[in-house]
């Protein structure tokens, strides 16, 4: 069905919900209640009708949906709570939570037969990056990463789940690496006439202490970590990628512009988002797709609790923000 014949089809719907409305409020409001008065009656079916538009908008485009592709965005730092940033309004994203929510509510919806997901991140938490990749690489169509100004670390662990990776030529993409950190504080606690003492069941449990200085043991264990949390990475994304293992572990955790990541073959194709759209029409078969962003809804008391969170995380940030509370250490990619 082309796009014309779909919009009339949606003014139809509207149209003819209108007119019931209207006569149904007609009847009830102002014809059959002898006691109120007609300016009362007409408002109350002016009412009626208002209230009817909205839901003859909705089924009309559940009905005859103007769209085919559903679009996700994945932007700011990766994280479980998302919309923590340093600066409160910049950088902040949204929940993986959220992220996954709305992938799954893609999938689940019949008019979404692809799926593209905006890039738009640094990177961040390892588990909150592998749950968005989970879900992108579960969706059942073709499903496409375009990486806007930056497809970095965590940003790169999700677009090796999607069929094809997009970017500008100056994008910046890679990262494939991880990154553990802890601040070591010993030192200044000695100063301050801090003492450490330890109270742990097992011989690592408190591995990576901001008040201790670590042993070569700890040390090992924990670099043993990241290893293999970056063995996985490489996997994730040579098989993702289609590529040699070793070719992934070779680019050393560099970013690239979007053009060499293109001849390294970490990025399929370079363009704008109009070509990402032509690939998408051509993937689904179609002279055009038109594209449906996927947001949670966020009422007036989730909007200012957010803005009231990011302002007073604010005032943590820095030190605090890299020193996990339970052991002082904490992975990223």
């Amino acid at each position: 069905m082309n796009d014309r014949l779909t919009r009339l089809f949606r003014a139809a719907i509207v149209l003819v919900v209108a007119v019931i409305a209207a006569i149904v409020g007609w009847v009830v409001f102002y014809d059959i209640p002898a006691t109120l008065t007609d300016l009362l009656g007409i408002l109350l079916v002016i009412g009626t009708v208002l209230i009817a538009l909205q839901v003859g908008r909705k089924l009309a485009t559940s009905a005859f949906p103007s769209y085919d592709v559903a679009e996700v965005a994945v932007e700011g730092p990766i994280s479980r709570e998302g919309g923590k940033a340093p600066i409160p309004g910049r950088g902040s994203g949204l929940p993986a939570d959220d992220i996954v929510e709305q992938i799954d509510a893609a999938a689940d919806d019949e008019n979404a037969e692809a799926l593209l997901l905006k890039l738009n991140t640094p990177g961040g938490e390892v588990l909150p990056s592998d749950d968005i990749r989970r879900a992108a690489a579960d969706f059942d169509g073709p499903t496409i990463a375009y990486a806007t100004d930056v497809c970095a670390s965590g940003g790169y662990w999700i677009a090796s789940g999607c069929d094809e990776l997009w970017s500008h030529d100056a994008s910046i993409v890679g990262s494939i690496g991880v990154i553990g950190s802890s601040v070591n504080a010993s030192e200044l606690a000695d100063k301050l006439g801090v003492s450490y003492e330890r109270f742990a069941a097992g011989k690592y449990k408190d591995a990576g202490n901001a008040l201790k200085e670590p042993t070569d043991d700890e040390r090992e264990y924990l670099q043993g970590l990241i290893d293999d949390y970056y063995d996985d990475f490489i996997e994730r994304v040579a098989e993702g990628r289609d590529m040699d293992p070793e070719a992934v572990r070779d680019t050393e955790a560099r970013v690239y512009l979007g053009d060499e990541a293109h001849e390294l073959g970490l990025v399929d194709s370079l363009g704008t988002r109009d070509d990402v759209e032509d690939r998408l029409a051509e993937l689904l078969d179609r002279d055009e797709v038109s594209i449906e962003g996927f947001t949670p809804e966020l009422g007036l008391a989730e909007r200012l609790r957010g803005g009231v969170e990011t302002a007073a995380y604010a005032f943590g940030a820095g030190l605090a923000s890299s020193v996990d509370v339970d052991d002082g250490f904490s992975f990223r990619f």
